[in-house]
């Protein structure tokens, strides 16, 4: 009766499982097995595998010059951009957990408009305010005394900073509410017998509050730095992966690989590459939140 029962619930999950296997996992599969040929512009219907041709040909071969320098920029854009916003949050959430502050809710609701904007208007006014020409930004640089242009699109050290400044700007107040909810989890006894014990509010901060709001948000940071690695959405919007690079066909300055496998794909049909950029992306991804969920004993049991 009991194996009767548990076989009535695979109709009910069947919807669900289905959808996974043909949305998710046969796309998965797909590019790997593409990964493995050389599908291209030149090889439509009589592509043949490969092997590991195209790996070899990613990471020693002619497009290790693509592959390594933009993989060096978007583990600098992920890292800055994820504890950019982190600690902003939480320098923020601190501010803003005050209990003398009774005007924090509207605080609150200002500094959450960034995060409750579609990502889409969001991202292009701020391509409109980083023209180099008449964006408010060189704009509010003239009334402050600062005449010079800042070349925000055409200079490849500029684009990248504004690119981060964009991010950070975006991922902050989702960072700030992890953080305020960490806060206010944290039980006052702690502060009080910390006090009693002579500690400065340095020392609670340092000792308290940090440790706890870490152990709380580190799963989410992780998280949020596998979305930066993989944002193609805010890089492209922005800056088309621009300024572009005189050597270099596949990828700009500011192209991170998710954006570069994007050009691949629909700019020169080189379908075996970007599939092969696809497995390397997955595989770095997976090892960096393994890596850091061990160190950060999230894979620890709880007694």
């Amino acid at each position: 009766m009991k194996k009767k029962n548990n076989l009535r619930a695979y109709p009910y999950l069947a919807p669900a499982l289905l959808s996974i296997f043909v949305v998710t996992l046969i796309p998965i599969v797909y590019t790997v097995v593409i990964s493995f040929t050389n599908y291209n512009m030149y090889h439509l219907s009589d592509f043949s595998f490969v092997g590991f041709e195209n790996y070899v040909t990613v990471l020693s071969g002619s497009i290790r010059e693509v592959f390594f320098p933009v993989l060096g920029w978007t583990v600098c854009f992920a890292i800055i951009s994820t504890f950019g916003s982190y600690f902003m949050g939480l320098f923020l959430a601190i501010l803003l957990n005050n209990p003398n502050m009774k005007e924090s809710k509207y605080y609150r609701a200002i500094l959450i408009v960034p995060w409750a904007l579609p990502s889409t208007i969001a991202i292009l006014a701020w391509q409109g305010l980083l023209n180099e020409q008449y964006g408010g930004i060189n704009n509010l640089l003239h009334m402050i005394g600062i005449s010079s242009n800042i070349p925000w699109m055409t200079s490849a050290f500029w684009a990248r900073v504004a690119i981060i400044i964009v991010n950070v700007w975006l991922g902050f107040p989702y960072m700030m509410n992890v953080c305020l909810g960490g806060l206010q989890a944290i039980s006052n006894d702690y502060y009080e017998a910390a006090r009693i014990d002579g500690a400065s509010k340095w020392q609670c901060f340092k000792s308290i509050t940090l440790p706890m709001v870490t152990r709380l948000s580190v799963p989410l940071v992780i998280s949020s730095f596998a979305a930066n690695f993989n944002n193609f959405g805010n890089i492209y919007m922005i800056t088309q992966g621009g300024p572009a690079r005189v050597d270099n066909q596949f990828a700009g300055y500011t192209d991170i690989l998710a954006s570069t496998t994007y050009k691949m794909t629909t700019w020169s049909n080189r379908y075996e590459l970007s599939a092969t950029f696809s497995v390397l992306i997955f595989i770095i991804v997976g090892t960096f939140t393994l890596i850091n969920m061990h160190c950060s004993g999230q894979f620890k049991e709880v007694d």
